[in-house]
């Protein structure tokens, strides 16, 4: 029987026993034990998630203005975009930008990632706001966090279309502040952006994700934000599937005498 074909959390078309579920490690063949060479030649990591990472890397790697790395400024802001520019998450850090961001990305699991309310393959750009907060006090630090994640969330919200993120719990009301310069950039390479763009492989991924957050919440005792969380998911969904359909032109077609109601062929 031929091997099942299905989409991936990586956004393709990839053989069911080939791969596991979340990403990447390559199984080994139980009837014959893979040598370290060939080990070598075929990878650990999926090539698409090896190269993300890799872009990841790069962008933490960034510098600012004074020569420092983004990625290792202890405090700061992040927010995370879809493949349409589109704002999917905020949050904010206290253990490294780069820390918190690979805990997101790189299958290192987080709650967010854990519960589904955050699918690392929806992720295609990241834009963060480093602050430097040497010699305030934890007090001070929290505050001005608290104002940073609300001000990035504001200003992300206003500006796409959807408007909202997917983040369970709310981030609270405070006062807007000015934020810091930020850094953003793509971390899925071409060829792979550009294939993961398709409206239909985005649009399965997504029903892949909406599918495994309603299954979380059967099994779960969840919190109505998780909930939201959904509705939103079904949201997005509902709006790429509507562009997707308004895309294809002529009329739906119509059943014949010839043909059993539900025959499609």
């Amino acid at each position: 029987m031929g091997r099942l074909l299905r989409v991936t959390r990586l956004g393709s078309i990839r053989k069911r026993n080939t791969f596991k579920d979340n990403h990447s490690v390559i199984r080994k063949k139980k009837s014959k034990p893979v040598e370290r060479s060939e080990a070598t030649v075929l990878g650990e990591v999926v090539p698409e998630t090896d190269a993300i990472r890799r872009e990841i890397e790069s962008f933490l790697k960034t510098l600012d203005e004074r020569g420092r790395k983004i990625g290792g400024v202890q405090h700061g802001v992040y927010a995370f975009y879809d493949y349409f520019g589109e704002p999917i998450y905020v949050g904010r850090t206290k253990e490294r930008i780069g820390t918190r961001t690979r805990r997101h990305l790189t299958n290192q699991r987080t709650d967010a990632v854990a519960m589904s309310v955050l699918d690392p393959v929806e992720v295609a750009e990241v834009e963060v706001w480093p602050f430097y907060l040497k010699g305030k006090n934890k007090a001070e630090i929290e505050q001005i966090l608290a104002s940073a994640e609300y001000t990035v969330k504001k200003k992300v919200v206003e500006l796409s279309k959807l408007k909202f993120v997917l983040n369970e719990k709310d981030i609270p009301t405070t006062r807007d502040m000015e934020l810091p310069k930020s850094y953003r950039k793509r971390i899925v390479p071409s060829p792979i952006y550009e294939a993961r763009q398709h409206p239909d492989i985005r649009i399965a991924q997504r029903a892949a994700t909406i599918a495994d957050l309603a299954k979380i919440i059967v099994e779960r005792k969840v919190q109505k934000g998780l909930r939201r969380t959904l509705l939103f998911q079904a949201v997005r969904l509902q709006s790429l599937a509507k562009e997707r359909l308004d895309q294809i032109t002529g009329p739906i077609e119509v059943e014949t005498g010839d043909e059993e109601s539900g025959d499609s062929r």
